[in-house]
């Protein structure tokens, strides 16, 4: 092959300093050739966690059912199915299974003798496709060398039985055997999921979305694709006051205020001090808290009194704040979700869609007729404390920070396009036109890569003050707009579930994608449009998304559009249960296959350590490669075929004279 070398000759020298000489780029080429014929990594997609972290973190534990499998293959009939589901249970959760056997067994050597041969079985058939490198970057420093040692050395060869017994021998003589276990069950659960994507909406609904945040910013390799509940705490994290209300709605909503009080130390107090005072004679009928079967216990009369008051109070702010948003960008066409400014205070009636309707509630002691969306003097000074309190949780800024760095609006990863919601369309199904600032209208993905530059022009110390003040605001619209792709409904009815009986108020027309995906008769053409728009080519591609839950209990099916859309939303969040069916999905790819793997309900880690509870999962075949998949079909292949391509040309200016070898 000839070379272009003075055309490359700069980029050559710089490539040069990491491969100064002929055997070290000739070493490297023999490397990335060996990688790209290995198998593909594992890829797990989950979507719309909603704060469930024990759901979560144990589907991350057990590799969505991947590891009991990997169990089941390995030791067949040769181990009980008690024995397989108690070493599982050490695989997920080893600190805790450990002191649980530690005060059941007698002989605790002999069972650590055995349980060590069985986790160095399974070490090495979940290493099997990973380069000696990859895996080493995955091992705990202090045990690194042995367990390398282990993993190359065999024990059924009859010369090495020896070495390897007295390697374990003295990890349980030397009182090291609880830190060496719980360091292999460790790499075991990291190296079954090579990458992790999240589909967006880890907020919201349930209570430990601020813990899942902190098993992700640890996490060994992850993306996010935003999701509308994210965006919402986003814009509160940026100061957004419409979203700061909007969150702390939701919260009282579903009872769950640890997120925003134990997660991120959010002062709720003086939002309860005002709600007493303001509507403690009122009985918010319409504001109780909707309570889980697991938390209905958790909360007396008292505190449910006044979560409703508080629901209330902070429901009156968001639709004052949200009024003032729509006011300050009328090119948003929202000024129509001006609520209180739909309501005539005399009369006791609502216009909506030109029509006149009875309002359920007109207790509004802060609502003057006159100016119905300016905030009082002490609303005023409300909205500033929850601002502040906001604005300095450092948990939450971090945590904002750590979404931003690992995430966007959409990404493509091995003909795979992901985003969390929807792609704005004509009723022709052709990519909507959409202005997401004013002047600014795009679609498809150039529409999406702005909207997440604005995002990101939010939390810049550099963004121009107008731009930033709109920035800011964007993040409510992204929530209940129109034309958002995280939205894509005719409005968002919460005012009129609150306050209007008449369900015909309730509801929120659907967007075009969503009419489609659902129609067998347009959804393959729909999805082919996306995809051509978004650049992802070949014959086996696909949409992968979420936010709408999946019925699966009414036999709604996930996988739409002939296959090429699949959509992941299996109802984490306890509220969705009943709902879905089902408790989550988890789309698992591997080298082979994509499977879909659907959850059972979690119960508590509690009962996974003590009785050996997993998630039951099924997993489902939804689409076939037609033959192995080696990280050279990968995106990543295609980025390691291109250096080993640089090497031979920088192998080829070496040996020409071009460029001098350096020792």
């Amino acid at each position: 092959m000839k070379y272009d070398i003075e055309r490359d000759i700069h980029y050559l020298r710089l490539l040069s300093k990491s491969f100064p000489n002929v055997p070290a780029a000739s070493t490297e080429i023999i490397n990335l050739s060996a990688i790209l014929n290995l198998p593909k990594g594992t890829e797990h997609f989950l979507a719309d966690i909603h704060g469930e972290h024990e759901a979560f973190i144990h589907v991350l534990k057990n590799a969505s059912g991947r590891i009991s499998n990997k169990v089941n293959e390995i030791f067949g009939e040769y181990l009980p199915a008690s024995a397989k589901k108690e070493l599982c249970t050490l695989i997920y959760y080893p600190e805790q299974k450990l002191e649980l056997v530690k005060n059941q067994m007698d002989n605790i050597d002999e069972w650590y003798r055995m349980t060590l041969h069985q986790l160095v079985k399974v070490f090495r058939v979940t290493c099997s496709k990973y380069t000696r490198s990859k895996v080493r970057k995955h091992l705990p420093e202090e045990f690194s060398y042995i367990l390398e040692e282990l993993l190359h050395e065999r024990s059924e060869e009859a010369n090495k039985v020896a070495y390897v017994n007295v390697i374990i021998d003295t990890i349980i003589s030397t009182n090291s055997a609880d830190d060496f276990i719980t360091a292999l069950a460790n790499v075991i659960q990291r190296l079954s999921i090579d990458q992790l994507h999240i589909l967006g909406d880890v907020y919201d609904r349930g209570p430990g979305a601020h813990i899942i945040m902190d098993k992700l910013g640890q996490y060994h390799s992850w993306d996010i694709q935003w999701g509308n509940h994210d965006v919402l705490w986003m814009g509160a994290c940026a100061g957004n006051d419409a979203c700061i209300c909007n969150v702390i709605r939701l919260s009282l909503r579903y009872a769950n205020l640890l997120t925003l009080e134990d997660g991120y130390g959010i002062n709720l107090m003086p939002l309860a001090t005002y709600a007493m005072e303001t509507y403690g004679n009122d009985p918010c009928t319409a504001f109780q808290p909707i309570l889980n079967p697991e938390n209905k216990d958790r909360f007396d009369q008292k505190t449910l009194r006044l979560m409703a008051m508080m629901h209330k109070a902070i429901s009156v702010l968001q639709f004052k704040a949200e009024a003032q948003t729509f006011r300050r960008n009328p090119q948003w066409q929202m000024t129509d979700r001006c609520m209180f400014s739909r309501v005539d205070f005399e009369k006791g009636t609502c216009y909506i869609d030109g029509n006149e309707y009875n309002m359920l509630d007109m207790n509004f002691p802060t609502v003057n007729p006159d100016d119905p969306e300016a905030f009082t003097e002490e609303e005023e000074l409300l909205m500033q404390k929850l601002h502040h309190s906001f604005r300095v949780s450092e948990k939450l800024q971090r945590h904002i920070r750590t979404m931003l760095s690992h995430g966007c609006m959409y990404a493509i990863y091995n003909n795979n396009l992901l985003f969390h919601a929807s792609v704005p369309l004509n009723d022709d199904g052709t990519l909507k036109q959409v202005e997401i600032m004013p002047g600014v209208i795009c679609s498809g993905q150039l529409m999406m890569h702005r909207i997440g530059m604005i995002i990101r022009s939010a939390f810049q110390n550099d963004t121009p003050a107008e731009e930033k003040r709109y920035a800011r605001d964007y993040f409510l619209y992204l929530w209940c707009g129109k034309d958002s792709c995280l939205f894509d409904k005719s409005k968002m009815a919460t005012f009129e579930r609150y306050f209007i009986a008449e369900k015909e108020t309730h509801v929120e027309k659907k967007g075009v994608f969503f009419r489609m995906r659902d129609d067998d008769s347009l959804a393959e053409k729909m999805a082919d449009t996306i995809l051509d728009a978004f650049g992802v080519i070949g014959p086996n591609r696909h949409i992968i998304n979420g936010h709408v839950p999946v019925h699966v209990k009414k036999g709604e099916s996930p996988i739409k559009a002939n296959g090429k859309l699949m959509v992941i939303d299996g109802g984490f969040a306890e509220p969705y249960h009943k709902e879905t069916g089902i408790a989550g999905y988890t789309l698992v790819y591997h080298s082979r296959e994509f499977e879909l793997v659907q959850h059972e309900p979690f119960t508590n880690v509690e009962d996974a350590v003590r009785e050996g509870r997993d998630i039951k999962s099924t997993a489902n075949i939804v689409a076939t490669a037609g033959k192995r998949l080696l990280v050279a079909d990968t995106d990543l292949g295609k980025e390691l075929s291109k250096q080993v391509e640089d090497l031979r040309e920088l192998l080829y200016a070496y040996r020409h004279g071009f460029i001098k070898e350096q020792k």
